[in-house]
């Protein structure tokens, strides 16, 4: 096994390799599973494989186990601490002269490919299951994780989004409190959804309904006074990029409430609910929002649950899945 601090010529043997160099270069840009990354390197998986060994015993690769997927990722590679890793300092050197490598512009094609084949199938779950989500997605214990997130924007003269809203659950407490309310969602399916469950509350009701992912919001700069993201970031592979988008689309002390999962062990999430991690640690959560740059961190508990109907078997019986609230304000100045 090669430490973590090599001598010289364990680690240039480490990053001699061009294979692993091209493989390091993919997980860069992405998580990825192993099968997608034999794709993109369009390399058989156990050659892949024999590669990803050498890297995990240098401790510089990250496993996620979901379901049966395995998803890899850089670490012990941080290059603001390369002064600390021989092979932090080394890869700080040879990152930038990766496009000369003879297969650099093809894997970065075909990653690109994969990428938008993987957002696609999310996609299409989603737009096949609009329809009957309320059925199998939208059962709760009690209600008060949505009238709670509500609370948390008040006052009422503001402009809030809910983000990755599906039917809407969220935005139908959070609409007669608010000025306007914009529904965002990659579904055209859940966003059509959302709007006719809306339509049909009493009272005039300013809605707007956005596409789009969640990295990438169709908001403006200081748009919205806050959002809601309810049980969505778990779909997420890294909750940086759209924390950062809700920062860049709040006004100067507008507030963020997030009602998530705490982990749990329902496997079967993962396709019958097309979840991405059973579930996060709020203290994973806690950390990737002060780094986006939110301040007032509050952790709050919730005497609510999820209750997703489980499959087969007794057609009532359900899982009972804890609830918290986290919530944070983007700076004043």
């Amino acid at each position: 096994m090669i430490s973590r601090s090599p001598d010289p010529s364990e680690a240039l043997k480490l990053l001699g390799d061009p294979t692993r160099l091209r493989i390091l270069g993919l997980l860069e840009r992405s998580e990825l599973s192993v099968g997608e990354l034999a794709r993109a390197l369009e390399m058989a998986q156990s050659r892949v494989s024999n590669h990803l060994r050498v890297l995990r015993e240098a401790d510089i690769l990250s496993e996620r186990h979901a379901g049966r997927a395995t998803w890899l990722s850089l670490s012990g590679l941080d290059l603001e601490r390369a002064a600390d890793s021989l092979l932090a300092r080394l890869w700080s050197a040879l990152r930038t002269d990766l496009p000369a490598l003879p297969e650099h512009r093809a894997d970065v094609e075909r990653l690109e490919r994969v990428l938008r084949e993987r957002s696609e199938r999310s996609g299409e779950f989603f737009d096949r299951v609009a329809g009957e989500w309320d059925k199998i997605a939208v059962d709760f214990a009690s209600g008060q994780a949505r009238q709670r997130a509500a609370a948390a924007l008040l006052p009422h003269d503001i402009v809030v989004a809910d983000l990755g809203c599906g039917t809407g659950w969220f935005a139908r407490a959070l609409a007669p409190l608010c000025q306007r309310v914009i529904l965002v969602d990659r579904s055209l399916g859940m966003l059509d959804e959302a709007r006719r469950k809306l339509e049909d509350q009493p009272g005039s009701i300013r809605v707007e309904t956005r596409r789009g992912e969640l990295d990438s919001l169709p908001i403006e700069d200081n748009e919205l006074d806050g959002a809601v993201a309810g049980l969505v970031l778990h779909h997420l592979a890294e909750l940086g990029p759209t924390l950062r988008e809700i920062f860049r689309a709040l006004k100067p002390g507008g507030r963020v409430a997030i009602v998530e999962l705490s982990p749990h062990g329902e496997a079967w999430m993962h396709e019958g609910l097309g979840d991405r991690n059973l579930g996060l640690d709020p203290r994973d959560v806690l950390r990737a929002l002060e780094r986006a740059g939110f301040e007032d961190l509050a952790l709050e508990s919730l005497d609510d649950a999820y209750r997703p109907r489980l499959p087969g078997g007794d057609s009532d019986a359900r899982a009972t899945l804890p609830l918290y609230l986290v919530r944070a304000r983007r700076p004043a100045r």
